[in-house]
C-alpha cells in the first residue's frame, strides 16, 4: 500500500484529486490539508510514501515546504500547479513528477505507474531552497507563520523546539540542525541558536557567556561557540 497526503489550499481541488485516486486500490490517502504548516506536521507524524503538493499556496509555497523537510526522510513529491512555468521548474529540478490543473486522468495514471516502479528515496537537495524566509510554527491550536527575520533565538528542550521573537514564543517541528543549515541563525550553545542582529550585549562569564537580546531576553553561550560568536562582531 502506498500512503499519501494531499496538500492544496483549494478544497475543491483536493476533493477532485481524492475522488480520482479512489480508482487506485494501492493508494491510501491518510490525510489532507490546506497549508504548509499543517502539512509539515502531518508529514512528520505519518511519514507518507508520497505527497501531492500544490506549488502555489499562501504564506509558504510548496517549494518552500520541501525545504523545511528532512531530506533523509523525504517522501516522493508530485507537484500540482495550474501554471506551466512552475511545472517546468519543478520538473527541471528533479521533482518526482508534476501534474497540471485540471488534472487529466491519463496523466495521473502515468504518474502512478511511474511511482509503483520507483519507491526508492528521492533526492531533493536540488529542489529544496537553500535558505528559508518563513518558519512553520504553532502555539496551542493556532498555526503560525513566523518570518525568519523576526526570530531572536531558538532553543531545544524536552518539550520540543521553541522559537522566540521579541513578541512571543512559539514552537516548530523543524530541528535545530535544519534551522542552522537553512537560516541565518548561528549556534551559540548545544541547545540554542541565535540571530546575530538580535544580540545587544555579550556578558563574559567563567562558564562561557550570556547574551542579552534587544528585547531583554537572556541566552546562554557555551565556551565552544563563544569565540566564533565574538568574531561575528569583530571581537578577538
Amino acid at each position: 500500500m502506498i500512503t499519501c497526503i494531499l496538500v492544496d489550499d483549494e478544497p475543491l481541488a483536493r476533493e477532485e484529486l481524492a475522488s480520482m485516486l479512489t480508482a487506485y486500490q494501492d493508494i491510501q490517502i491518510i490525510a489532507q490539508c490546506g497549508n504548509a504548516i499543517e502539512a509539515i506536521q502531518l508529514i512528520i507524524k505519518h511519514k507518507p510514501d508520497l505527497i501531492f503538493l500544490d506549488i502555489q499556496m499562501p504564506k509558504i509555497s510548496g517549494m518552500e515546504l520541501i525545504g523545511m523537510l528532512d531530506p533523509e526522510q523525504m517522501p516522493k513529491v508530485i507537484f500540482i500547479t495550474a501554471f506551466d512555468e512552475f511545472a517546468i521548474k519543478a520538473f527541471d529540478n528533479h521533482a518526482f513528477d508534476y501534474l497540471l490543473k485540471p488534472i487529466e486522468e491519463s496523466r495521473l495514471q502515468q504518474s502512478i505507474a511511474r511511482l509503483r516502479k520507483d519507491l526508492t528515496p528521492q533526492a531533493v537537495h536540488s529542489i529544496a531552497p537553500t535558505q528559508l524566509n518563513h518558519l512553520p510554527c504553532y502555539t496551542g491550536n493556532k498555526l503560525k507563520v513566523i518570518l525568519v527575520d523576526e526570530v531572536e533565538f531558538v532553543c531545544s528542550d524536552v518539550g520540543g523546539i521553541h522559537v522566540t521573537t521579541a513578541k512571543e514564543t512559539v514552537h516548530t517541528q523543524m530541528t535545530l540542525k535544519m534551522l542552522e543549515e537553512k537560516t541565518g541563525l548561528v549556534r551559540c550553545h548545544r541547545q540554542y541558536l541565535i540571530t546575530p542582529k538580535a544580540i545587544a550585549e555579550i556578558e563574559l562569564l567563567d562558564s562561557g557567556a550570556e547574551v542579552t537580546t534587544h528585547s531583554g531576553a537572556k541566552v546562554p553561550v557555551s565556551r565552544r561557540y563563544l569565540k566564533t560568536l565574538k568574531q561575528l562582531f569583530g571581537f578577538q
